[in-house]
């Protein structure tokens, strides 16, 4: 789940040696007057420099804050020196660091001197980096804002505290927790899937009718009961190597595009409220399961998600934006043509009743999709969409994305690699060339088995 709005950049590369520079301290105190000036003092006792500072009500501590702090760290001594130093204070609870502070090769031949002086942002080398955005939520679940139709309702706000805190607790390779929904839920849900359900056949792409059916047979999908993320994740990750991932709220988009490039898509859990549910101010498990999901198991929307989220590693600001907004118009708000027909593949169509007829009426524009185009569209987040893009396919959005991002402002090239669930940085000739090498090795099976078809 993503906000609509880029944050901040946060840790950073340098970009000729690509070692990180940076590395974040977590760590909560109890509400008191100077407690985080001593926290601060501790710091600079550690002897580290603070490049960035977050804080938001406290999770851990009672009334109290959470803070992020980035600090310069080349090695883990330094590190831990520095939270020890915050430990020593009577105030401070539940301390610990986030970070990679492993060094990558550095960068080669004219690239190195394209990259001299560069600051790239840090960015997650293998799934379980994926664990330091837990926490670092821009909204809780159950933070609600005062129009939020369960805003008045305790007990929904304590249920809603109870599901995201099993997502604070979830670490990479363990079981999706699993949720046990109430009646009230699950009429809620009901209400919402019959409704939609219906409504699929005449306005859903071909790729998403077909997957529907299988999460029926496969995932328990069904009007009386909320599907668990945890069987749809292994059945994704049978389909096209996505998984679900639970999360608990909304995140920066730099994290929330990051974690595509791993095939890992953030969500949630809870529901909307039951006195409205065919409203919801903000993602729920009924935009996640019934909108996102379904295509994550189509391959070639899988691919173009994860072109997004490869493209988004070390992105700049500017263009972490551009490609949220592609995220927007696509995944979230994106049309596709079918012979002579329109059809919806955005999850926030495929997920709200009125959108979704409306999206397919002659009301809004509608324009073909070309990512430099679309990438600076400016749009609404609180009403029905005035433009829409229009794909030829999902394989033909992703060509022209994968031009699109050589027009980035990157100074360098990823893959992933599936085997070992982990982005390789290209920046080196040892690393160009085992790369080609496998390529070869591809090539030389596809011939082999084109000869055999003859």
């Amino acid at each position: 789940m993503m906000q609509s709005n880029p944050a901040a950049s946060g840790t950073h590369y340098d970009a000729l040696t690509m070692r990180e520079q940076r590395t974040t301290l977590f760590f909560s105190v109890q509400d008191q007057i100077g407690a985080l000036d001593e926290c601060l003092h501790a710091l600079m006792a550690a002897s580290v420099s603070m490049t960035r500072i977050e804080s938001r009500p406290s999770k851990s501590a009672e009334p109290g804050y959470d803070f992020f702090v980035d600090i310069d760290a080349s090695t883990k001594e330094v590190v831990q020196r520095a939270i020890e130093e915050i430990k020593r204070i009577k105030i401070v609870r539940d301390v610990r660091f986030v970070s990679n502070l492993g060094a990558l090769p550095p960068a080669e031949g004219p690239a190195a001197q394209a990259m001299a002086g560069q600051q790239v942002p840090w960015f997650p080398r293998k799934i379980s980096d994926l664990d330091t955005f837990a926490e670092k939520v821009l909204e809780m679940g159950e933070e609600l804002s005062s129009d939020h139709p369960g805003a008045s309702d305790p007990v929904y706000r304590r249920r809603r505290l109870a599901i995201v805190q099993k997502a604070k607790e979830y670490r990479t390779g363990q079981p999706l927790p699993r949720i046990e929904y109430t009646e009230q839920e699950k009429a809620t849900w009901r209400q919402v899937y019959t409704r939609l359900r219906e409504m699929y056949p005449k306005y859903a792409c071909r790729e998403f009718l077909h997957v529907f059916p299988l999460l029926e047979q496969n995932c328990a999908y069904g009007p009386d009961d909320i599907p668990q993320i945890e069987d749809i994740s292994r059945f994704l990750k049978d389909c096209t190597g996505f998984t679900l991932r639970p999360v608990m709220g909304l995140l920066t988009p730099r994290d929330f595009l990051n974690s595509l490039a791993f095939r890992v898509f953030h969500s949630t859990q809870y529901i909307r409220h039951h006195s409205d549910p065919y409203y919801t101010p903000e993602p729920d498990c009924c935009h996640e399961l019934l909108g996102h999901v379904p295509l994550f198991a189509d391959p070639n929307f899988a691919e173009l998600a994860q072109e997004i989220g490869l493209a988004s590693l070390g992105a700049s600001d500017e263009d972490i934006e551009k490609l949220a907004t592609i995220f927007w118009f696509t995944a979230e708000f994106g049309l596709c043509r079918e012979d002579t027909s329109i059809r919806a593949y955005g999850a926030g169509l495929l997920s709200s009743f009125g959108e979704l007829e409306y999206a397919l009426t002659e009301a809004p524009e509608k324009r073909s999709f070309e990512p430099s185009k679309t990438a600076i569209q400016k749009y609404p987040i609180t009403q029905f969409q005035p433009v829409y893009f229009v794909a030829d396919s999902f394989r033909d959005a992703t060509s022209k994305l994968r031009e699109f991002n050589t027009t980035m402002k990157r100074p360098f090239q990823v893959r992933y690699n599936p085997y070992t669930q982990s982005v390789e940085v290209l920046n080196s000739k040892d690393k160009v060339q085992h790369f080609a090498r496998s390529i070869s090795n591809e090539v030389q099976l596809l011939a082999s088995a084109l000869e055999q078809l003859q």
